[in-house]
């Protein structure tokens, strides 16, 4: 191929508003809204609280939504938060942001969300899926691999592929599976209300004795040592890992049709309709559980599908029964399969963004004859598939939570530092209700980080001593060639 060719090649405005809006809500709902009702109960106590958390965590999700929007309009380009990052304070802390999306971040989440189908499969076969073919020792460190974690990689492959087409095509990929996810959420929820007899006395209750598996007793309502500000903040935490990806569009913000429009729209518009769901999906929950039972679940199932187990009486041997069982087991395999799309769609136009920069290997900057980058798109392919088979995928994801909110509210406050150096850029959407919006949300995002170092200081230093590894990186590249400097001011 022609050297330059490449040249000639750019990213193509793809993605309309509906597949906008895709990108985002197949990115976020997850299974975060079926799981995270039980150890949220354990932290504070009560289907109320369990509630306000959601709301708390949504608004807080919609204070930074609102701020993004107007960074994203502003500069809508490949990359999104790498970008206000790089512009707004320098080259490192951007570099580390992408470092962490790069090798932690977007492949953890991919590997999570593929051995998430392969787990709703094997349930749907009752079971039959799963054997051991590997299990060693290497260098002290024990791994073993399973049949799960071959049917992970080989939906990892064929997402990956697939996204190697056109955007657009990628963009109608996500539209259908993002109508699956909120489809299994209304199936769920409004199922709670038609073929339940439930009971809205329960939201007077409190949990009483549930075993709350795997929950810490300084966060576990009614223990010894428990605070509630420690609790709620946990259970906050937990809802928003749930809303996590409300930022995932601004990654692609360089292949969105009339970006200065559909942007904001996209951003704002899905995050509040996520946190509808959301809510109408606890409340749900609790018509037919109580706190106690709620809280009693296992650790590895899953509150939604003891919801639809109940469904025409609970009887597991009526019909309808396992139809409805059978259909929510299969959508949560389809809403994995949304969130590894979307995954992969956005993550890899940061490694992009970043070799354009001089930050990264140069190929990864390289743009197909479909204008997608397929490299970067292969080498995240190729780490997602590793983390799936070394199973420490879960591990670093959990790690990173931490430093994720650390660039949030850096990404947030950088709306500040462009207000002030570059008045005169062109702004679509301007933030509603700034300067209090944004303040507020790096003050909440402040009182999260604090909690979480106190409640979990071992997780939250290694989430940056893994954001810190890249800093060898980042200097070696740095000073590779000459030429970098003047190809960062380029591409800004």
């Amino acid at each position: 191929m022609d050297p330059n060719t490449n040249e000639r090649i750019a990213l193509v405005r793809g993605l309309g508003l509906i597949a906008a809006i895709s990108v985002i809500i197949g990115n976020v709902i997850g299974t975060g809204v079926f799981l995270k009702a039980r150890v949220m109960t354990c932290n504070v106590g009560s289907p109320n609280w369990v509630i306000a958390a959601w709301v708390a965590a949504g608004l807080l999700s919609l204070a930074g939504a609102l701020t993004y929007a107007e960074l994203t309009a502003m500069k809508p380009q490949a990359g999104g938060e790498y970008v206000f990052l790089r512009d707004a304070y320098g080259r490192l802390s951007s570099f580390l942001f992408g470092w962490m999306q790069m090798f932690v971040a977007k492949p953890g989440s991919q590997a999570a969300a593929g051995m998430a189908f392969a787990i709703g499969l094997n349930d749907f076969l009752d079971k039959q899926l799963a054997y051991r073919l590997l299990s060693t020792d290497i260098f002290g460190y024990h791994l073993e691999i399973s049949t799960l974690q071959i049917v992970a990689i080989m939906v990892i492959v064929i997402f990956t592929t697939l996204n190697c087409a056109s955007v657009s095509v990628s963009g109608q990929i996500a539209t259908v599976l993002t109508a699956v996810k909120i489809f299994l959420i209304l199936f769920v929820s409004l199922g709670a209300f038609v073929w339940v007899t439930g009971d809205f006395g329960h939201f007077s209750l409190f949990n009483s004795g549930g075993t709350c598996e795997g929950v810490a007793d300084t966060v576990n309502f009614g223990h010894p040592g428990y605070s509630f500000a420690g609790g709620f903040g946990a259970a906050m935490l937990g809802a928003l890992w749930g809303y996590d990806g409300w930022n995932n569009l601004t990654f692609v913000a360089g292949e969105v049709k009339d970006p200065h429009r559909n942007i904001p729209l996209a951003i704002i518009g899905s995050t509040i309709l996520v946190i509808i769901l959301y809510v109408f999906a606890q409340v749900a929950y609790f018509y037919v559980l109580d706190p106690t039972a709620i809280a009693s679940v296992s650790s590895g199932s899953s509150v939604a599908k003891h919801v639809v187990s109940m469904f025409f009486g609970g009887d597991a041997a009526t019909f309808a029964v396992g139809v409805s069982v059978a259909i929510f087991t299969v959508g949560l395999m389809l809403s994995s399969l949304g969130t590894l799309h979307t995954s992969i769609l956005s993550g890899a136009r940061v490694p992009y963004a970043m070799a354009k920069d001089g930050l990264m290997f140069d190929t990864l900057g390289k743009l197909s004859a479909t204008h997608v980058p397929v490299r970067a798109l292969l080498v995240q392919g190729v780490w997602a598939c590793i983390l799936a088979l070394s199973g420490s995928f879960d591990t670093l994801t959990d790690y990173v939570i931490f430093g994720s909110w650390i660039f949030y509210a850096l990404v947030t406050s950088s709306i500040f530092v462009f207000r002030k150096k570059y008045p005169e850029l062109d702004r679509p959407y301007r933030a509603f209700g700034y300067p209090v919006i944004p303040v507020v949300f790096l003050l909440v995002a402040g009182w999260l980080l604090i909690s979480t170092m106190m409640t979990a200081p071992t997780q939250s230093f290694i989430g940056i001593g893994l954001i810190l590894l890249g800093l060898p990186v980042y200097y070696y590249l740095n000073n590779k060639g000459g030429s970098v400097e003047d190809r960062s001011e380029q591409s800004k």
